[in-house]
């Protein structure tokens, strides 16, 4: 059997000099690196210039007390002060009780909070009232929330501790003039009344040491996304392998199997299938990967695993439609839609409220946005569908749905419109007839 021949390097090398192979993979090529620098970058260039309406807790615990037989609330005043302080728009105080601050940190819904305690008017009083006890230093408590993503809560906790310093410069200024009538104060006593109010910072909800500082959410919800993808482009190949359209390569060896006349809406049922079936394999593993080898801090197993599950099968088939619908140019697609525009909007690395409004836009309905939230809410906030569980759940049903009506209504459209992938036969070139 002789060896099959190939065309020689100059003959090959002749496409190089094809102008339109190079600018038409340039446009392409190009747009792609443009677009994926434009939406990465500008998201994250300039967050405190974006921040708008970042939720931050204000809590006013304060009982008052009597100064100069007077019955007074300084938490009030304090409290008052932060409150309507200009933040441009910026800091959005969120005024609640302690129970209810609490609450919202162990919802993700406040980056921070800001506590008066109780017994501050009393603490405030002690500075200036006469007698040889050490009086107690008022406190300020500044609680962060890492758990709602580690950038916001680090934005929230530079705002609370601005306002603390600023309403401890104003209260001293007030117990400085009040004091200047008094017996003259010791060097280190009129430091304090200068600058009275200690600030502590405390964590408002405490994460377990494997949780990355709050962002395995975040990390989680990306592999589930990218195996979805990768899985629909893998399973893409494979059923056109499967079924003749294409061929399947191992190293150098190369398989064509008979092709098998598939109308695309069954190729698209086929893909969709296996996609289905195939994602209880990926998520289980994923979890499993995550929780029993990495040892990530993870509680609700049960719903972590089906969140998982359903997570990847709607990004799996969503992706799929793209691809059926579109064919080679669904690749660049899947890509922008899953990853490109994904990634920026999720809302973990920056918060939401920090990022510009097209961004903010497609947090409502980017897929990893709405899976970090559902994971987020599980491995934190104790599954609570207020925390953003059942708002995944419900996206997550939405994409699927429509990721299957998109795929079935393309494929349908073009089966119908006779536009098929069977390759047209090819007539066989006529024989010369002989010469008399």
């Amino acid at each position: 059997m002789s060896e099959l021949s190939h065309a020689p390097w100059f003959e090959v090398r002749r496409v190089l000099r094809e102008r339109g192979l190079w600018v038409g993979s340039g446009i392409i090529l190009g747009l792609v690196s443009l677009a994926f620098a434009l939406l990465y970058l500008g998201a994250n260039i300039d967050p405190p210039g974006h921040l708008r309406d970042l939720p931050v807790g204000l809590v006013n615990a304060d009982k008052g007390g009597t100064v100069g037989g007077k019955s007074v609330r300084m938490g009030d005043e304090v409290t008052d002060k932060i409150a309507t302080t200009p933040t441009d728009g910026k800091i959005s105080w969120q005024r609640v009780d302690r129970a209810r601050a609490d609450e919202l940190l162990a919802q993700g819904k406040l980056y921070g909070a800001l506590v008066v305690p109780e017994n501050f008017t009393a603490s405030v009083a002690g500075l200036s009232a006469p007698g040889g006890q050490r009086p107690i230093r008022p406190v300020l408590t500044v609680l962060t929330n890492q758990s709602a993503g580690s950038l916001g809560s680090s934005m929230a906790s530079q705002a609370s501790q601005k306002a603390a310093h600023a309403a401890s410069s104003a209260l001293g200024r007030h117990l400085t003039r009040a004091a200047a009538g008094q017996p003259a104060a010791s060097a280190a006593e009129r430091l304090l009344l200068a600058d009275p109010v200690s600030v502590q910072v405390g964590d408002g909800h405490p994460l377990g040491s494997n949780s990355g500082m709050g962002l395995t959410a975040f990390y989680y919800a990306l592999v589930l996304v990218v195996s979805g993808m990768l899985g629909a482009n893998v399973l893409h190949s494979q059923v056109d392998a499967a079924l003749g359209y294409g061929h399947s390569d191992l190293g150098p060896w190369r398989r064509q199997r008979p092709l098998v006349a598939a109308s695309r809406a069954h190729t698209f049922a086929a893909a969709a299938t296996l996609m289905l079936g195939l994602s209880l394999m990926m998520g289980s593993l994923i979890m499993g990967a995550a929780v029993g080898i990495l040892g990530m801090d993870a509680a609700h197993l049960p719903q972590l695993w089906l969140l998982s599950v359903c997570a990847v099968a709607a990004v799996g088939v969503g992706a799929l439609a793209l691809l059926a619908a579109f064919g080679t140019p669904g690749m660049l697609l899947v890509t922008m839609v899953f990853i490109a525009m994904a990634v920026p909007s999720a809302g973990a690395t920056t918060p939401v409220e920090a990022l510009p409004g097209f961004y903010r836009g497609l947090a409502e309905f980017e897929p990893l946005r709405q899976i970090t939230g559902g994971v987020r809410s599980i491995l934190y906030f104790d599954a609570q569908g207020a925390a953003g569980l059942s708002r995944a759940w419900v996206m997550t049903g939405v994409a699927l749905a429509g990721g299957l009506g998109f795929g079935f209504g393309a494929t349908w459209f073009y089966d119908r419109r006779g536009l098929h992938r069977r390759p047209r036969a090819v007539q066989p070139a006529a024989e010369p007839v002989p010469s008399a």
